[in-house]
């Protein structure tokens, strides 16, 4: 008798507390700044060096590049550029290492799908990606120190 009070007594504590769970789909989550979401390409900044492909650890970039049509113009221009988020671990290496900063991370969370083929995402459907972008990722151009490099 003595522990069916007790009990009895720990759930009147807890309906009288203040609830913890969320309302999701209606009530969006605020994400912290440093959340790593899914990631955001920019084509036009991409100069195809192939450094995100070559560090990320699950190998779920793919990344091909074409002579630069134009003559004068050295280098190569962005071809394609795919992710496949079925192995993407969201683990930041690939925007760490991007000298033009072409690929950021962004808040979005919701990757939710009914087949394994629509977590593979190409160069179009990244790029459009653009909500919720970093906000430590909106300082391109800004001097080496306030990024933190050496002064």
């Amino acid at each position: 008798m003595k522990g069916l009070l007790k009990g009895l007594g720990v759930t009147l504590q807890s309906m009288t507390k203040k609830k913890v769970t969320t309302s999701y789909p209606d009530v969006p989550i605020v994400m912290p700044d440093r959340f790593r979401g899914i990631q955001h390409f920019e084509p036009d900044k991409c100069i195809v060096c192939n450094q995100c492909a070559r560090i990320c650890p699950t190998e779920c970039i793919t990344l091909t590049g074409k002579a630069n049509p134009d003559p004068e113009k050295k280098g190569k221009v962005i071809d394609t550029y795919d992710i496949n988020f079925e192995i993407c671990i969201l683990c930041d290496l690939c925007t760490e290492v991007c000298p033009t900063e072409a690929i950021v991370m962004t808040g979005n969370f919701e990757l939710a799908a009914y087949s394994r083929d629509d977590l593979f995402k190409d160069m179009k459907w990244l790029d459009e990606n653009n909500e919720h972008v970093r906000l430590d990722n909106n300082n391109i151009g800004a001097p080496a120190a306030a990024k933190g490099g050496a002064k």
